[in-house]
């Protein structure tokens, strides 16, 4: 395996936590902006109310793109582990 093949797995490798994480990511920022929004209209001071509802949203959102996120997964893990025994030459 050289250097070429190498800097592309890993550029795969990242661009994939990115498409991964990013359903997570969003519903965390739109609750987050939604309940902020909400405490700042109602003067509400307590500053531990959102971390509650981003956890929901997030296990919602995982749970609505694990269908998706798993054969995305899966596929990259095999076309990594088809690649050991090129390592060695």
């Amino acid at each position: 395996m050289d250097e070429n093949n190498l800097l592309h797995f890993t550029s795969q490798a990242m661009q994939l936590v990115l498409y991964l994480s990013m359903p997570a990511i969003l519903a965390a920022t739109i609750t987050g902006l939604i309940i902020g929004l909400f405490q700042a209209l109602t003067s509400i001071q307590e500053q531990t109310l959102p971390h509650g509802f981003k956890l929901v949203a997030i296990i919602f959102a995982l749970a609505a793109t694990i269908r998706w996120m798993g054969p995305e997964l899966y596929s990259y893990a095999s076309i990594i582990f088809d690649q050991i025994p090129q390592v060695r030459r």
